[in-house]
């Protein structure tokens, strides 16, 4: 019966990976629309680059989000409540010192860091106002987080994933309302702040409503229990730092190189396609668990299972990826074009079509990314964010010393890189598999939190 609902639970935390990627693809669909006539692409790049900012203020999260999620699933699947509270208690503390640090950092460079991306006076000016807002947003998204992954560690990811999609529904609300009755760019923050406290409310009833736990404690707070959540966290971190540098650093370029402008027209290239990746990406995270249970005990029979899982993975990818994106090249320009509306420029289908083209190459790696990760090889998914970080960053650079910066150029470096990232995990999970079985297995579970 416990593993016939396990398996119930596991597959309404399946379904709902994907549903969100479609109200979140639904929700960017509607939002960037909405933005693009009220500020235009130059007040809409502004925004783009405070995000951008807001996103390198994640590395802060020290990879203790994950960390909270897998430790506090622990502690619930031995049913000690006491052990979850110091958990999420000790992660808070930490998240608070280290959010507070990166606050500091921003109100110290602000100057440096909106001067990086050579913005004009006004819009340098706005930025430089905002600036310290987001540092301080950036602290509150830490703590949400951590409780949106302690929703998750209770065994209820499908109610963690729909909050985090109504908040992303709330934001766009709201900031629509506030550029209708005539606010400039802070509508974008204001909606981002009451999004995260809506999802930190609702998130504490459900987590209440699960097990009473008590946050607040002094006495959860402990050293064994943070140096446990830092280890872990350390892994992940390493992996979001390389990534999270990949698309602001095209960014920075166009910025700098081909003007503010054109930030939005590859941020809706860019996003759009992965919108589009994670319809497909997100029925295959179920992957990683039961590769994980099925190595175990790595006999010949297990191999043996494990690859066939991985082939009927990349069938999937081919049988629903294909279709869908073929018709999103074919159709590209007509879909843009009537969703945009009057915002529509001509650059925008030709960025579309290239990132298409690699974020289909990426999804083509997502079955050996989650392989690796099931047998405990996270060294060789961290590899292929350094793979996919450097192939970029000297692409771009090439293009910079050759040719001239643009969006279509800039697109295709992101493209190549992607597809020399999937063919690092596609021979890394051969190589893996081929040698697996005959040397001791590395759980890498227990050796990421050890």
């Amino acid at each position: 019966m416990i593993k016939k609902l396990f398996r119930s639970q596991l597959r309404i935390n399946m379904a709902s990976g994907v549903v969100v990627t479609v109200i979140n693809a639904v929700a960017m669909m509607v939002a960037f629309p909405i933005y693009l006539h009220f500020l235009g692409y130059e007040r809409y790049g502004v925004w783009l680059v405070l995000a951008t900012v807001l996103s390198f203020a994640q590395l802060g999260n020290l990879g203790i989000g994950q960390a909270v999620m897998k430790l506090v699933a622990e502690e619930h699947g031995r049913g000690d409540i006491e052990g979850i509270q110091r958990y999420v208690t000790t992660a808070l503390a930490l998240l608070c010192l280290s959010g507070s640090l990166v606050l500091i950092v921003v109100l110290v460079f602000k100057t440096q860091i909106i001067g990086v991306f050579k913005l004009s006076d006004e819009n340098a000016r706005t930025a430089l106002w905002l600036l310290p807002y987001i540092g301080i947003l950036s602290i509150y998204v830490f703590i949400v987080q951590a409780l949106n992954a302690t929703l998750s560690g209770l065994g209820r990811m499908d109610l963690a994933n729909y909050i985090q999609s109504v908040g992303r529904i709330v934001a766009v609300t709201v900031a629509t309302i506030l550029l209708y009755t005539g606010h400039d760019i802070e509508s974008l923050l204001i909606g981002s702040t009451v999004s995260y406290l809506f999802i930190h409310v609702v998130s504490l009833i459900c987590i209440w409503r699960i097990v009473r736990i008590r946050f607040l404690r002094i006495d959860n707070l402990e050293a064994q229990r943070g140096k446990r959540i830092l280890r872990f966290g350390g892994a992940v971190f390493g992996g979001s730092v390389i990534s999270m540098l990949f698309s602001p650093f095209n960014k920075l370029m166009l910025s700098r190189y081909a003007g503010v402008s054109t930030i939005p027209i590859y941020e809706i290239a860019f996003r759009g396609s992965m919108q589009v990746r994670g319809l497909v990406e997100a029925g295959l995270r179920a992957l990683m668990p039961e590769i994980s249970r099925i190595s175990g005990n790595m006999t010949k029979y297990a191999k043996d299972r494990i690859s066939q899982i991985y082939h009927r993975a990349i069938k999937v990818v081919f049988l629903f990826g294909i279709p869908m994106y073929g018709a999103l090249i074919i159709f590209a320009p007509l879909l843009l074009r009537v969703w945009l509306g009057d915002k529509f420029v001509e650059t925008l289908p030709g960025a579309f079509r290239i990132m298409l083209i690699g974020t289909f190459l990426s999804l083509l790696g997502v079955p050996a990314y989650y392989t690796l990760m099931g047998i405990g090889r996270v060294r060789y998914t961290l590899g292929a964010h350094v793979v996919q970080a450097i192939m970029n960053f000297f692409i771009v650079l090439c293009i910079l010393v050759t040719s001239t910066v643009t969006t279509h150029s800039v697109a295709w470096s992101s493209c190549i890189a992607m597809g020399g990232a999937t063919l690092y995990l596609t021979l890394q999970e051969r190589r893996t598999l081929q040698r697996v079985g005959n040397e001791p297995h590395e759980s890498g579970g227990n050796n990421e939190s050890t």
